[in-house]
């Protein structure tokens, strides 16, 4: 017999909130059966209207707070009740990193299997706020006006915005201008339902003295209006040292294509983190908070324990940041990057830096670690710093095979890391603490960078 779901679509429950979920809504239970409900907090008691029933969980709309969280607070940014760029911002900052702290426990608890790892206080930021140097907003029409801004909650529909509260002051520049040259030029914008049009994206990145890049990704593959673009753009954007175009021709909701085309000025701009430079063009991966980045990788130099005479791998090195970081410091760095345009930044940022002791491969992980095994490469220490869904099992066993004295693995998910964790488990190494970091304050998000040793 069917069990019987104790809530009912459109209906509206009583609910007392228990925790956060990974996404930033409460976790709450309606006689017994578990809700999430966005924009509620631990210890409060909410009225939620049931939105979505599934077999093992309901998801509700905040109706009402009967009783507030005493970590409750107004936020800043007048949109953010439509806008899905942010889900914290009504969770004192405190209270953010205390829950962040808490996700990551629950991971290599739950998943890991390791209740007894030590997760140290969350590492939160000196300034929570204009802290991103990327933004990549969608570009749309209503009632006859270009719109950009985040995707609202859980949609597709465009929340106009003006002054985003999380990005750097430069990328809010960015998107106001291309918006009144859009509308200016009346360039068309994509439609993805239809596939027509011409705008799909605006990419913004503000490098260590201001700098601006822009980045125009267009559904096809001439830009209309290209000199009468650069020119209205140097002129609202004094700042503008960069400005390319990204073709993406292809129906899915991947934001860059494989091909950018210089309009103007210079293909890289510059940012710092500590002491080192770093060149960085459209498609390279770079933390989105210059300051934070400094923290987490500090951190992971810290577990890394160098003495100088070291072989580091760093798999995953995206434009080389750890990988230079890490080089100073050892013997050699070999770092490890499917992306080849950000093997280029790389290799450039290396010689720019004057780190001779660094190189740089192109190529999937999964592929290339096995291939350097059987090469004969062993590795002292292993750096990762994975995407969201964290490495192959593959890559786990060719770390392992190296017989590396310590893993020291960057994660942006809890989840993933604390599933890597335990199959580390299984191959003779063991995760000795995790240290959070708050790279994006605001959100839900969390960084960690994890120690993990060899057993004896």
């Amino acid at each position: 017999m069917k069990k019987q779901v104790p809530v009912e679509k459109g209906k509206t429950y009583r609910i007392h909130i228990d925790r956060l979920g990974t996404s930033g809504e409460g976790v709450g239970r309606a006689d017994g059966f578990t809700v999430f409900v966005t924009g509620a907090l631990p210890g409060e008691d909410v009225e939620a209207r049931i939105a979505e029933v599934k077999k093992t969980y309901a998801r509700g709309q905040l109706v009402q707070v009967v009783k507030a969280s005493k970590d409750r607070v107004v936020p800043l940014c007048p949109i953010y009740a439509d806008c899905g760029g942010c889900q914290l911002q009504h969770l004192s900052y405190a209270a953010q990193l205390r829950a962040k702290r808490q996700q990551v426990i629950d991971a290599v608890t739950r998943i890991g299997k390791r209740p007894d790892l030590p997760v140290h206080a969350t590492l939160g930021a000196v300034e929570p706020w204009h802290y991103r140097n990327k933004m990549q907003f969608p570009v749309g029409r209503e009632k006859g006006q270009t719109i950009i801004g985040c995707f609202a909650q859980g949609s597709h529909r465009i929340i106009d915005t003006r002054d985003c509260q999380i990005q750097a002051a430069g990328n809010n520049a960015i998107l106001n201008a291309v918006r009144d040259v859009v509308n200016e030029l009346r360039i068309s914008v994509y439609d993805e339902d239809h596939h027509r049009g011409v705008l799909r994206h605006v990419m913004g990145r503000v490098g260590e003295k201001g700098d601006l890049m822009v980045c125009l990704v267009t559904a096809t593959p001439q830009l209309p209006h290209e000199r009468e673009v650069i020119k209205l753009l140097r002129k609202k954007l004094p700042q503008m040292v960069s400005l390319q175009q990204n073709i993406q021709t292809y129906h899915n909701n991947v934001i860059l294509g494989r091909e950018t085309r210089l309009l103007w000025g210079r293909p890289t701009i510059l940012d710092r983190i500590g002491r080192l430079d770093f060149h960085i063009s459209p498609r390279s991966f770079f933390q989105v908070n210059t300051a934070q980045a400094e923290v987490l990788y500090s951190k992971a130099l810290e577990y890394a324990n160098l003495q100088g005479e070291e072989t580091v791998i760093d798999a995953y090195c995206g434009t080389g940041t750890i990988t230079l970081f890490l080089a100073r410091h050892a013997r050699e760095v070999i770092g490890i990057e499917i992306v080849k345009p950000a093997i280029h930044d790389a290799e450039k940022n290396a010689r720019d830096n004057g780190i001779k002791n660094a190189q740089f491969l192109v190529g999937d992980a999964t592929e290339v670690m096995p291939r350097l095994y059987r090469q004969g490469v062993r590795a002292d220490v292993v750096v990762v710093d994975p995407p969201r869904a964290g490495c192959t099992p593959t890559v786990l066993e060719t770390f392992a095979h190296m017989q590396p004295q310590r893993i020291v693995y960057v994660s942006c998910n809890p989840a993933s890391l604390a599933r890597d964790i335990a199959i580390l488990d299984d191959l003779g190494y063991t995760a000795q603490e995790v240290q959070p970091v708050d790279m994006f304050p605001m959100t839900s998000h969390v960084e960690s960078v994890a120690l993990i040793v060899r057993k004896e």
